[in-house]
Formats: structure tokens, C-alpha cells, sequence
């Protein structure tokens, strides 16, 4: 067997060193997310001591009235608690398959042992992007994938093979990952985005979001319901969602009868999405008190106080259509392979499409792998997320008018069917072969 040319030998190193360093950065960022999520309580606590010290502060005449709860005791430390019964009673790595980001490493399996579909047949080869699938998850199913030893082996299997750090040292079981020993100190930014999290599950998985959910999803649903009246169990049309977040319109648009999958770039999101998909045996089985930590604009202390049951549906017995996927990654990475051309029927883009660094990038992808004849259904504002990154000279944003928007889009082959609002449109891509015999 003949050697490569020591120039093709030092592209092949060159490329793994790279892969390698990407890993490891993959691994930083993932347990620097961990970690804040893990550092919840102590993050509570804190804020509690700070209210405990302006309190004190206050001089013995401004002290008539009592605060809403005794401040005064010490607050137990359950962190270990909860450890133990993450690392035992769960797969934290549970529906995560290929090895992107460095947090899993089976391609075509998900971590609770079931065989992924959707992405096996329409985005083979992603090897620079993990998949985050509920497949196997779904029906009848409680919505748990596996119990005891056998689950933090699968976790362990999933979560070791493509993991390491910079010394290429491997965490031997979910155990290591989630040990509070490998915290660094957390920010109190990372902290921030665990609490907008927890705010976020009100507004896509609990009773209380559902007017807000009206307000976003429900026209788009409609329209996807008014394009797509045959939906057939046999053949399914396929509809993507970037920006997923927390997986909810992604779920609601599998609920039709579409081959459903969501796209998500955010580890913060995809963590929590995951345990919501896929760890979730009943509705309202959780509690959280989402408006604990904010003091302003509060009417009563009750509202302060108030705690919030989620999820509001089952999901693993919404009626969800085989196929549904959740994919961790960029979506101007994941989408640019060749392997998504014309694969899908519709996309969706909720809120999404001012998150681009270059929003004429996003709108040629969406052109590009929409079938012909798919649809573009888009509803949300242009605050283009990185206009206000000042003194970052290597950050693009292009920032462009809506009437802008609309005309890339046209030139990109879209024309519009229905606009409901400024910001809410439908287009439908030109058939191509249509176009030539009108000609």
C-alpha cells in the first residue's frame, strides 16, 4: 500500500489537529454550560443572601413590615441529591446522536437505543453536527428511554467516544460530567441564560404561555394546515424549524401529521428541550417558580411567588408523526450539505431568521433546500441580533430593511402568496422546470 505525498499526509494532520481542537472547544463550551445549569442553587442562594443584606440594611423604622418568607433560616444544599438522582435515575445524554459538538458519537443511533429515521435519509454525512432525536420517545411510550445500569452505560457509550479535552482525557460516565468538582466559577451571564430558560419553558410548555404561543404559532400552523389539507400517514410532508428552542412549535407541527424536524443552535435550549421531550412521563409532573429571582414590576408578592406546572401536554402522547427530530447545530452549517437540496416541503422560521450574521446567507439556504414548490412560512421582527456588537470588528451583521428582505427573497426565486402582517409571509418557490416551459 503506497504512502500518501507528505503535502496530501500534512493536509490529513492538519485537518485532525483542527478537528481535535474543535472538539476540545466543543467539550469547553458544553461543560461551561453544565456547570451553570449545576450551579442553580448555589446562584438562588446567593441572591437570597442578597436580599437577606438589604433587608438588614434597612433602619428599624422601615423594618414594620414582614417580608413574604423567613429569610432567616439556612437553606439546604440538595445539589448532591439532585446529582445522584441525574447520574442514577436518567440518561442526561438522552436523545443527542452524532459527534458535532463533541457531546455524542453514534450516527444513525439515539442515545435511548432507538434507529433515527429522518436524518438517515435526508442529512447523511453531517459529521460536523450532533442530532438531537426523540425518536423511540413517542406513542404509547412514557417518554423515558432507559432505567439504571443499563441507561448509564448507554449514557456513558454515548457521551465517551468523541469526547475528550484538550489532553484528550475522556470522562469515564455521566457521573464525571455532572461531578460539581469539575466546576469552574460560573458567570453570572451563564447564570442569566439559565434563568431566561427557565422563563422560556413558561412561554412554550406551560398553561400560562399558551396565549403568547397563539400569538406566535397559531398562524403559522393555520397556514401550514391551509397549504398542506392531504396530509397523508404514508407519505408525510417535511417541514423544518431553525431556532427551534425549546421544541414546542417543532412538536405542535409533528402533531399534523408533518415529518417534523427542529433546529437548534443553543446548548442551553437543546439541554433543556431534551429533558422536557424526552424524561417527561406526565403532564405538569414539574414545578418551577420562573419570576423568583425578579424583584421590579410585581404587583403582589404572590405573583413573585407563583409557581408554574409544566409541561402542559404529554409529549411523548401528543399523537406526534413518526420521524419528528430535534438537530443541534448551526443551521447555516447542518443546511449547507448537499445532502439537504430539495428535501423539504416547508420551512418554518419563527422569530429566527434576524438571528443571521448575513440574512441574505439564511434566505439562498432556506431557497436551496426547499423542494420546488415548498413553501417559506416566516413570522417575527428584524432586530438583527448582532447590530449592537460594538468593538467587535470581526462580528458581521448585515442589516437590511424588510422591503430588502422581500427582494433578496424574490430573486431567490420566492414570490408571495399570503401576508398577513409586515413581518408574517408565506412565499412559495418558483418550479423550476415550470419556469422554463412558460419561456
Amino acid at each position: 500500500m503506497m504512502k500518501p505525498p507528505p503535502q496530501e499526509q500534512e493536509e490529513d494532520e492538519e485537518r485532525l489537529r483542527q478537528r481535535k481542537l474543535e472538539e476540545a472547544l466543543e467539550v469547553k463550551s458544553l461543560r461551561r454550560i453544565i456547570s451553570a445549569y449545576l450551579n442553580y442553587p448555589d446562584a438562588v442562594e446567593e441572591d437570597v443572601k442578597r436580599y437577606e443584606r438589604s433587608f438588614r440594611k434597612l433602619p428599624p423604622s422601615h423594618k414594620a413590615f414582614e417580608p413574604p418568607l423567613d429569610m432567616s433560616q439556612d437553606i439546604d444544599d440538595c445539589g448532591e441529591l439532585h446529582l445522584e438522582k441525574l447520574s442514577n435515575d436518567r440518561n442526561v445524554c438522552s436523545h443527542e446522536s452524532t459527534a458535532a459538538r463533541g457531546s455524542c458519537s453514534k450516527p444513525d443511533v439515539v442515545c435511548c437505543g432507538e434507529p433515527s429515521n429522518v436524518m438517515s435519509k435526508h442529512a447523511e454525512g453531517l459529521t460536523a453536527n450532533e442530532e438531537l432525536q426523540v425518536e423511540g420517545c413517542h406513542g404509547s411510550d412514557t417518554g423515558s428511554c432507559l432505567e439504571g445500569e443499563d441507561n448509564n452505560k448507554m449514557a456513558a457509550e454515548c457521551c465517551g467516544n468523541h469526547v475528550s479535552d484538550s489532553n484528550g482525557n475522556v470522562p469515564s460516565s455521566p457521573r464525571e460530567w455532572l461531578d460539581p468538582s469539575n466546576q469552574s466559577h460560573v458567570p453570572l451571564v451563564d447564570v442569566d441564560k439559565v434563568r431566561c430558560i427557565i422563563r422560556n419553558i413558561v412561554r412554550d410548555w406551560a398553561a400560562e404561555g399558551q396565549k403568547e404561543r397563539d400569538q406566535c404559532y397559531k398562524p403559522i400552523v393555520e397556514e401550514l394546515n391551509s397549504l398542506f389539507p392531504n396530509r397523508c400517514s404514508k407519505s408525510p410532508p417535511t417541514c423544518l424549524v431553525p431556532g427551534a428552542g425549546l421544541g414546542r412549535l417543532a412538536l405542535e407541527i409533528s402533531c399534523m401529521g408533518f415529518v417534523s424536524q427542529g433546529n437548534e443552535f443553543s446548548y442551553y435550549m437543546m439541554i433543556c428541550s431534551s429533558f422536557i421531550l424526552n424524561q417527561t412521563q406526565y403532564a405538569g409532573e414539574w414545578t418551577i417558580y420562573p419570576w423568583i429571582h425578579s424583584n421590579c414590576n410585581s404587583l403582589s408578592d404572590s405573583d413573585q411567588l407563583r409557581p408554574v406546572s409544566f409541561p402542559d401536554i404529554h409529549p411523548a402522547s401528543a399523537g406526534i408523526t413518526e420521524g419528528f427530530t430535534m438537530c443541534g447545530g448551526d443551521f447555516v452549517e447542518v443546511y449547507s450539505d448537499p445532502s439537504q437540496v430539495g428535501v423539504w416541503d416547508a420551512v418554518v422560521t419563527c422569530f429566527f431568521i434576524d438571528t443571521a450574521h448575513n440574512i441574505v446567507e439564511y434566505i439562498e439556504i432556506i431557497s436551496r433546500i426547499l423542494k420546488d414548490g415548498g413553501v417559506w412560512i416566516n413570522l417575527g421582527p428584524l432586530l438583527y441580533h448582532f447590530a449592537d456588537m460594538y468593538g467587535q470588528e470581526d462580528e458581521m451583521s448585515i442589516e437590511l430593511s424588510l422591503e430588502d428582505v422581500k427582494s433578496i427573497a424574490f430573486n431567490y426565486g420566492f414570490e408571495v402568496e399570503n401576508r398577513y402582517f409586515a413581518a408574517f409571509w408565506t412565499m412559495r418557490k418558483k418550479s423550476v422546470a415550470g419556469e422554463k416551459h412558460s419561456t
